[in-house]
Order: C-alpha cells, then sequence, then structure tokens
C-alpha cells in the first residue's frame, strides 16, 4: 500500500487500474523466489507504479478476492504491506497499462470493489504511526 502525507498533513494512498477490468487496486503480485514477501511487494509497486520509498517489514492487513484467470477463479490471499513513498517516477515499466490516483484514505476504502480492502484502507485511518 504506497502512502504518502499530503500538505494538509493527511494521508494518501496510490492506487492503480488493474490491468484486465480497470478495477481499482493497490499494487500487488505474486510471491518472487529468492525475495521476501515485503521486498516482492516494494517491487511491485514500482513496477505497477513506479514509486519507490520505505516498505513495512510486517504486513499492514490482509485481504482475500477472487482472481479472474482465462478460463477459471482463483481465490488468493493479499498481504498489504506500507510503502512510504519518497520518489514516484515518470516513466516506469506498466505506466501505459495502468491508471494511478493519490486518493485520501476514505475516498480509497469507497472506490475499492473488494470490502476487505475497503476495511484494511480504513484501518490506515487509525495507525498513530501514520499521524505526520
Amino acid at each position: 500500500m504506497p502512502i504518502r502525507h499530503a500538505a494538509d498533513g493527511s494521508t494518501e494512498i496510490l492506487l492503480v487500474t488493474s490491468r484486465t477490468t480497470r478495477r481499482w487496486i493497490v499494487p500487488k503480485g505474486w510471491p518472487m523466489k529468492g525475495l521476501k514477501d515485503y521486498d516482492a511487494a516494494a517491487r511491485e509497486a514500482f513496477e505497477e507504479a513506479g514509486v519507490i520509498g520505505r516498505i513495512s517489514r510486517e504486513p499492514a492487513g490482509r485481504y482475500n478476492y477472487w482472481k479472474r484467470m482465462s478460463d477459471h477463479f482463483v481465490l488468493c490471499e493479499v498481504n498489504l504491506y506500507l510503502l512510504e513513498v519518497e520518489q514516484q517516477l515518470d516513466s516506469f515499466s506498466e505506466q501505459h497499462q495502468r491508471d494511478l490516483h493519490w486518493f485520501k484514505l476514505a475516498d480509497a476504502a469507497d472506490i475499492v470493489d473488494e470490502p476487505e480492502l475497503s476495511t484494511a484502507i480504513r484501518k490506515l485511518e487509525r495507525m498513530p504511526a501514520l499521524a505526520a
């Protein structure tokens, strides 16, 4: 979950669109051999949204969703790691495949389709460590 502090001191989260259904999601991917889960999460955020920053080593939440494959669905459990964004690149590998937008936490929680992801985003509003 890429986050930053806005000028007004509030926390914002970066959402990207999925490539197929174009719904708003957080950057995510599959586990990668040779990488810790949090490092894989940071790499996915870099590839999908062009962001670089400090990644948490412990999940800030989890959610489940049904991933649409070509001929079936797979139930996936996603561990959510906070990425405090320090830099956002103008050019990145998936920039022509996705839209991205910074949202206030409450707005992001309203716009995502997965109820458990919405709940995880709402919990960020109550995390004292995110206070600017």
